[in-house]
């Protein structure tokens, strides 16, 4: 478990017109955790109440803010200017997929034959190219875009020999 902060006092911040932000808090020293909407998410509590994968919202260059919506404010009988406790940890990000992982799905998808025709070089790069990736969604990407090329391999194999 990653703790971003535990045990700190942060102060409820209330901004006007802010939307689901009118209510929050500032997270210090996470300005530098990397990712966009939707890709970072914490838990942990504020005071006693228990937050679940919750998302920060990346602000370009400044600490990330938490929501903090009607419902934790109603638990917490906290409002604007008053103090919290909070302790939050980061939820792993999307998972990177592994060597293996790339390789059985070559092989459930029928190319994993043709991949291992390749020479070393041009198998290390596809899979670099996979694995170098920053998330998930990508890598899945690029695995489909690798698999079409293999198949497109293995067809024209199969015609040249039939």
């Amino acid at each position: 478990m990653e703790y971003i902060i535990k045990d700190e006092k942060l102060e409820l911040k209330y901004q006007k017109g802010k939307g689901a932000w009118t209510y929050h808090l500032r997270i210090p020293n996470s300005k530098n955790i990397e990712g966009k909407w939707g890709d970072i998410k914490v838990s942990g509590f504020i005071d006693s109440f228990k937050i679940e994968a919750r998302n920060l919202a990346p602000i370009n260059g400044e600490d990330k803010m938490l929501s903090i919506n009607g419902e934790i404010r109603k638990a917490i009988n906290k409002k604007e200017g008053d103090i919290v406790n909070v302790t939050l940890y980061l939820l792993s990000n999307k998972e990177k997929i592994t060597k293996m992982q790339i390789l059985e799905t070559f092989k459930e998808s029928n190319v994993l034959e043709v991949f291992n025709k390749l020479n070393e070089i041009e198998k290390n790069d596809i899979l670099d190219s996979i694995m170098l990736q920053k998330n998930e969604e990508k890598q899945i990407k690029l695995i489909i875009n690798h698999i079409d090329k293999l198949r497109t391999c293995l067809n024209f194999r199969n015609y040249v020999n039939s």
